[in-house]
């Protein structure tokens, strides 16, 4: 027998002993079972999540605009004088 057929004879057996052992079954129960847990938690993807990092951004972005445009026509309307709280 050539050690290559030996080779290719035992990686026959120890992938067969490997299909038909409980460990194949116990791998599938776990995935299952992690599966299962993470859609309990409620997660996002990574892409999902650099979506909404990029809305928020822009958002920032543009709220820090409005606030400028904002202060800068009640400063016009004022004369320069800040409005008074309450008023």
């Amino acid at each position: 027998m050539k050690p290559t057929d030996l080779f290719n004879d035992l990686q026959q057996k120890v992938s067969e002993a490997l299909r038909n052992s409980p460990a194949k079954d116990i791998e599938k129960n776990v995935r299952s079972m992690m599966t299962q847990g993470f859609a309990r938690l409620d997660l996002v993807t990574r892409e999902e999540f650099d979506v909404q990092s990029q809305v928020l951004a822009r958002t920032r972005a543009r709220l820090e605009e409005l606030e400028a445009r904002i202060a800068a026509l009640e400063a016009r309307g004022s004369g320069g004088i800040p409005p008074t709280p309450g008023v």
